[in-house]
């Protein structure tokens, strides 16, 4: 047998071993799945499987030859991490307009406890409260009139009231359950983006795989696809991954990135390993 030979039959093994990575990696990111990625930092198997895929688009020897399979696949996958990414970009968006409503809610509760308690109580309590009915809930409105209607401080049911009230103003300042979701998404993200960054851009340098039956004869299709010489490079600006819509491009650009900075404070660093090539792990 052929040293080329020798070395096809190596590449169609580790072709298989990297449409199985790719399919771990499509289980790991997908929502609907039982088992997550959840920190990139500490997960080391996930990030020898990109590593796995990477290390075989950048280092595959023919380009033009590339497997379809392999090609479709790691396509599919930036494609799904990225509107994956666009998801989490929504759902962050309307995290931060509901904090922000929820911050908004405590200064006018604190406004109206202030107006209906013994000691700062106004003229109008009731009024206020009254019109607080559209904003807060039954409960609430109940709670504000106990505290509106006590004549003393000393009573057990006002103190317990206002007591209330200030664990809901606590509640909706420090909106605890909203940045435990936030920092899950933005753990997702940093897992999605890395696909992107790693992935996609190994892509760029893999011609458009010419699909065909046989495999003999790829070579020969693809000779005689590709345009007179002078057009070669035209060719390969057009059959390259990085001249169909760039999903990448859709995560750099995308909003979430701009909101987890400026609102959230926390930055998206990517944590770059020395991952196995066939990566670490069996792990379903």
């Amino acid at each position: 047998m052929s040293k080329s030979g020798i070395v096809n039959v190596r590449m169609v093994i580790t072709e298989e071993k990297i449409l199985s990575n790719i399919d771990k990696i499509q289980k790991l990111i997908n929502p609907k799945s039982k088992k997550q990625i959840v920190q990139l930092e500490d997960d080391s198997y996930f990030k020898d499987l990109i590593e796995s895929i990477k290390t075989y688009l950048i280092e595959y020897p023919k380009k033009k030859n590339f497997p379809p399979s392999v090609y479709k696949s790691a396509y599919g996958l930036v494609e799904f991490a990225t509107n994956q990414f666009e998801e989490n970009t929504k759902r962050i968006e309307e995290l931060i307009r509901q904090r922000e409503q929820n911050i908004a809610q405590a200064g006018q509760l604190k406004e109206l406890l202030e107006a209906t308690e013994v000691g700062t109580r106004e003229k109008d309590w009731k009024d206020k409260v009254k019109k607080a009915e559209a904003i807060f809930s039954e409960d609430m409105i109940e709670t504000l009139m106990i505290v509106g209607k006590a004549k003393i401080a000393e009573e057990e049911d006002y103190q317990d009231a206002v007591k209330l009230l200030n664990a809901r103003i606590n509640n909706l300042e420090t909106n605890l359950h909203i940045e435990i979701d936030m920092e899950r998404i933005e753990d997702r993200s940093k897992a999605l983006s890395y696909i992107g960054i790693e992935i996609a851009d190994a892509l760029k340098s893999i011609p458009t795989p010419i699909e065909e039956p046989e495999v003999n004869v790829v070579e020969e299709v693809a000779q005689q696809a590709i345009p007179a010489p002078e057009q070669q490079v035209q060719y390969t600006e057009e059959t390259t991954f990085e001249a169909k819509p760039s999903l990448w491009e859709r995560i750099k650009n995308s909003k979430f990135v701009r909101a987890i900075r400026s609102i959230t404070k926390i930055r998206i660093v990517l944590d770059y390993s020395d991952a196995l090539p066939e990566g670490r792990g069996e792990n379903n």
